[in-house]
Formats: C-alpha cells, structure tokens, sequence
C-alpha cells in the first residue's frame, strides 16, 4: 500500500532544489545524469527536470552494470556539462539543496559549479537516522520501503537513475517532516550538514 505524504508546514514558504546525480565512475567523477525537482509548495512530477550529460571520460562498466545502467551509447548524442550548464545552474540557484547522503551531491556539485553556492544543505540520510532510528538500512530503497513512498510515476526508471532517486528523496523528506512534527528550525538542525546548523549556546552565558 502507498501512502502519499501531505505538504509539510515546516516547508512552506522555502525554496527547495531536491537533487540527484549519477557519475562516470571516474576519479574524480564526471556527472553524466542529474535531476532537480525544485520545490515552492506542493509539486507534482511533471515539476522535474532531468539532464543526460555526456562525459569527457567513458562510462565504467562497472557502474553501468551495477549501479545507473546507463551506457557510453545512451550519452553519445548528449549535450557536454558546458552545453547544459546554465540551465542546471539556474534550476539550483538561490534554493536550499537537498539530498540524500547530500555530501556526496555537495562535493560532486561544487566541483563542476565552482560558482554555486547554496544558502542551506539538508541531508535525507541525517534527517532519517534522526526521525526513524535503529533501522537495519539506511539505503535510499530501505527507505522508501520503510516509509511505503509513492515512486510509481518513475518505476520505469528504477533506483539509481537521477529521476527516480530525486522523486524518492522529496517523498522520503516530506514523510520525515510529517511524521516528526519537527519545525523549520528543527528541521535544519535535525537534517543540515555540517557548517549549516546552528552552532550551541555557551555555558554560562555572558559574564
């Protein structure tokens, strides 16, 4: 059964960018997929966007067959980073990032925007080791079971693809918020990565 997960209060007002990217599998890694939901209030699917980059170096076989699936051949006719980078950029520009195990998008992002610079960074792995503790898994697809999350508009796509994994993470937020009760303050505390969350008051006080 799906239960769908009503717009949280703690996120209103707030512009989100909800992000996944898949790589090359390369040292240092080249993002050859990337999604971007950005989130105002409510959203449907048809509000994601999705990019096929082709990269300057291939395509490992092992990721290809064990991770995305995606092959050299599906990227051939595809735009370079340099050719679809405005419209990336723009979609992520001025909102809050959020990911899951969001330190991996943070570095891979800041590596091909060396410009972009995202006001807040909310990490879905943080916010659920917070909400739903002593879990076997932590994993994306853990969670989405766990949290029986609606992902049926992009079945076709399964987990790893830039698309489904983007969905999947504004689902998996949404029922964390819901279900903690947290507020926006919480949530940043809860869910920001480090350097984002508000540093603790000192003993004592002012003397």
């Amino acid at each position: 059964m799906t239960i769908p997960s009503s717009f949280p209060n703690a996120l209103r007002d707030r512009q989100i960018a909800v992000v996944d990217v898949e790589s090359n599998g390369q040292n240092p890694p080249e993002i050859i997929e990337i999604a971007v939901l950005p989130v105002d209030g409510p959203v449907t699917t048809g509000a994601l966007r999705s990019w096929l980059i082709k990269p300057q170096q291939p395509v490992t076989p092992i990721v290809t067959r064990k991770v995305h699936g995606i092959t050299n051949a599906d990227l051939a006719d595809c735009p370079q980073w340099n050719e679809a980078v405005e419209e990336i950029e723009s979609a992520l520009c001025g909102r809050v990032l959020v990911a899951h195990n969001a330190t991996v998008e943070r570095r891979v992002l800041a590596a091909h925007l060396p410009d972009w610079n995202p006001p807040l960074i909310l990490d879905t792995l943080r916010l659920a080791k917070s909400i739903w503790r002593g879990l076997d898994s932590y994993a994306l697809d853990k969670l989405i079971e766990r949290g029986q999350l609606d992902t049926t508009a992009f079945a076709g796509q399964g987990h790893h693809r830039a698309g489904y994994d983007t969905w999947a993470t504004w689902q998996l937020l949404s029922a964390l918020v819901n279900d903690s009760g947290l507020n926006w303050p919480g949530v940043i505390e809860a869910a920001g990565l480090s350097g984002f969350r508000t540093a603790p008051e000192p003993e004592g006080g002012l003397w």
